[in-house]
């Protein structure tokens, strides 16, 4: 086949859908990435796009396809709206778990669609009757009911008039007759006042028996969304508001006019959405429960001492989708029967934090960048942000690599990458760039940064204003350790910090000896604390009963984890054999009863505070290696020591001749026989 010929075959093909050309290949539908990770640098990488800035990315039309990451999450969604079942979705905060259950509404009909009308009972007034209509139908009704008023109070008018005028004439032709003045004048009050008076009392109950149009559709509308997160029982199950005119009859409103739906009545036929469903009460997700299973729910009133409680409506439809979404607290915490009845009738979603590096994943980020910019420009307020050029695209690329807090990983945290995203554009635009650069994207990193960042920045300043950091020299019984503030705050970025650690070892005052550590630990340090003395009492051979451990956290407080446990146990092992440790460096790693040196969270912040500290060592896990993603600032300005076992440790930590030789020497023989098992332990 010609060249000429494959030409006109490629001309006379349908086009290729842009978002499959741009993604090479269908890129959802997939549950399973196999795609290798991709190990080229990002900013060689993003030289072969083929793109000059985010204006060039396309967009998916549906909102379950902009979803990144969650692809396993969306073919859930696709059937759960298939099939109307009930999910629930556990995940970290900002992972897209409201995105997918918006895009829910994308797959359900909208024929279905109805209005939900309140009468007046005639029968029981505390008791409105319920009708539903199609979609649209429910305004018609309540015009041409309205309609129908009109004329009747016209006509009622007309007819009153005119037996006034007749009465009137009659009533004049009297008085010219008689010729008294004072019986027309009394007589035309009398007359006046009765026309009033029957005009309004025949009119009286019209109003009163127009239903209220509790629930409005158009035929055009999508199905609903109800967002009821946070909401309170009124708002979430409905209510009837309270009379203040209940005690005159004419002044009164009727009970069905004072009917309002909730969210579960209002998500009919749609979805309803609730987020941190933990913190609706029992009897709350019990009433939730009921309109799940019976698909209506009646109204009535909530609050015991207004005039709606004694008002109950009729059943209500509540035929929605539920979608509870939460952290794992949020599934603990949930009515039994509630979570049973999800389950048992529909799905359960663990969302992802990070997805593979590959070579698809780093277009997909590139495409919610391009996503970001676009919803700005949607916005009514505001202005808009510039499109993002190569190289703000590779910085944030390399953030959503760092915030991952592994290697081969990028973070789906979009929430908080997203707002990096946001005020690099915000910084663009108020300089009038054309483009968001790379200089944006890294002023937007400072000002972005977590109060936890910012106290740590503070804590390091502090340190180095009153010489609180030795980073220099050789001391005995004192570790720089390392940690980090925000693991529990719910945020992807760690904040490192630089935390000195001072060991003493002194006689026992008492019987037997004591661990005394100070610094505001947390139970679980608490517990680590414990298990550093059994540590130190196998390896060094030394009967630790006979002698305090002194163990403090200088100028610190609320310790949590076990990450300090090498640390603290190189202060004590210092202490007892009288050698000094090096105090250009830091250490992190968490310590097993054997000996051996444990992965821990947030190293690449941890070695990131050391370096702003002028610490030129750093002893981390050798299992956290993978973990590091430092800065190319920081890279050159400290040396990674990987580790395996406390032994490692001294060799690298501990300074002399002799006394560190021997030291390690045994320690290492102690934990080579540990590992291979053929010590005996020692009976209780």
């Amino acid at each position: 086949m010609s060249d000429e010929t494959a030409q006109s075959d490629d001309i006379e093909r349908p086009d290729q859908d842009p978002l499959e050309s741009w993604e090479d290949g269908a890129a959802f539908g997939v549950a399973v990435n196999k795609d290798p990770v991709c190990e080229t640098h990002v900013e060689k990488w993003i030289d072969g796009v083929d793109i000059t800035s985010t204006a060039d990315v396309p967009i998916p039309p549906k909102l379950v396809d902009q979803v990144i990451g969650q692809e396993a999450a969306a073919i859930v969604i696709r059937k759960a709206a298939e099939q109307r079942r009930h999910v629930i979705m556990v995940g970290d905060p900002g992972t897209g778990k409201s995105m997918l259950a918006r895009s829910m509404t994308e797959f359900l009909p909208r024929e279905r669609l109805e209005d939900v009308m309140v009468y007046r009972n005639s029968e029981d007034e505390n008791e409105p009757i319920i009708r539903t209509v199609p979609a649209g139908r429910g305004s018609r009704i309540i015009s041409e009911r309205r309609a129908q008023i009109r004329l009747q109070r016209e006509r009622t008018n007309r007819t009153l008039l005119f037996v006034a005028l007749v009465i009137g004439a009659a009533l004049l032709l009297a008085t010219i007759t008689s010729g008294e003045i004072l019986t027309f004048i009394f007589g035309s009050f009398i007359l006046v006042f009765g026309y009033f008076f029957l005009r309004t009392r025949l009119t009286a109950g019209d109003e009163g028996n127009i239903p209220k149009l509790l629930i409005k559709h158009e035929r055009s509308d999508e199905p609903p969304f109800i967002d009821a997160t946070g909401t309170l029982a009124g708002a979430l199950l409905g209510d009837v508001r309270h009379d203040p005119f209940q005690s005159g009859a004419d002044l009164a409103t009727p009970a069905h006019e004072r009917v309002e739906p909730g969210a579960v009545h209002r998500a009919n036929k749609g979805v309803l959405y609730i987020d941190e469903i933990r913190m609706l009460r029992m009897e709350e997700q019990q009433a939730l429960l009921i309109a799940m299973q019976e698909k209506e729910l009646s109204i009535c009133g909530r609050s015991e001492r207004s005039s709606g409680a004694l008002t109950k409506s009729e059943p209500v439809p509540t035929d929605f989708i539920l979608i509870a979404a939460g952290n794992l607290d949020s599934v603990q915490n949930m009515h039994p029967a509630l979570r049973s009845r999800i389950r048992g009738y529909g799905y359960e979603v663990y969302v992802n934090t990070d997805m593979p590096d590959t070579e698809l994943n780093r277009r997909r980020l590139i495409r919610f960048i391009a996503q970001e910019v676009r919803n700005e420009a949607d916005k009514d307020s505001g202005k808009p942000i510039p499109h993002f050029d190569r190289s703000s695209i590779a910085l944030i690329l390399k953030e959503a690599q760092r915030r991952s807090g592994r290697r081969g990983k990028l973070s789906l945290r979009l929430r908080e990458l997203g707002g990096l995203v946001r005020i690099a554009g915000d910084l663009a635009a108020e300089e009038g760039a054309e483009l968001t650069r790379s200089v944006h994207v890294t002023r937007a990193r400072e000002i972005a940064k977590p109060l936890e960042q910012q106290v740590a920045d503070r804590y390091l300043e502090r340190q180095s204003e009153y010489s609180m950091l030795v980073n220099r020299g050789h001391r005995v019984g004192r570790v720089n350790g390392l940690a980090v503030l925000g693991a529990d705050s719910g945020l992807s970025d760690y904040s490192g910090v630089v935390i000195p650690v001072e060991a003493m070892v002194t006689p026992a005052q008492g019987m037997s000896g004591r661990v005394i550590a100070t610094g505001g630990l947390s139970d679980l340090a608490n517990e680590s604390v414990s298990n550093i003395t059994a540590v130190v009492k196998k390896l060094t051979g030394k009967d630790i009963k006979d002698y305090d451990l002194h163990v403090q956290f200088p100028g610190t407080h609320n310790v949590d984890g076990d990450s300090a446990s090498i640390t603290m146990a190189t202060a004590i092992i210092s202490a007892f054999e009288g050698v000094p440790i090096e105090q250009n460096l830091a250490m992190t790693g968490s310590l097993s009863v054997r000996g051996e040196i444990l992965p821990v969270g947030g190293v690449t912040a941890k070695i990131e505070a050391a370096a702003k500290s002028g610490i030129e060592k750093v002893i981390i896990p050798r299992a956290n290696l993978q973990d590091v993603l430092m800065d190319e600032k920081w890279e050159k300005m400290v040396e990674v020591l990987p580790v395996d076992s406390l032994d490692e440790v001294l060799e690298y930590s501990l300074v002399g001749a002799e006394e560190k030789v021997s030291l390690v020497e045994r320690l290492a023989n102690v934990i080579d026989t540990i590992s291979k098992g053929t010590d005996t332990q020692p009976s209780a």
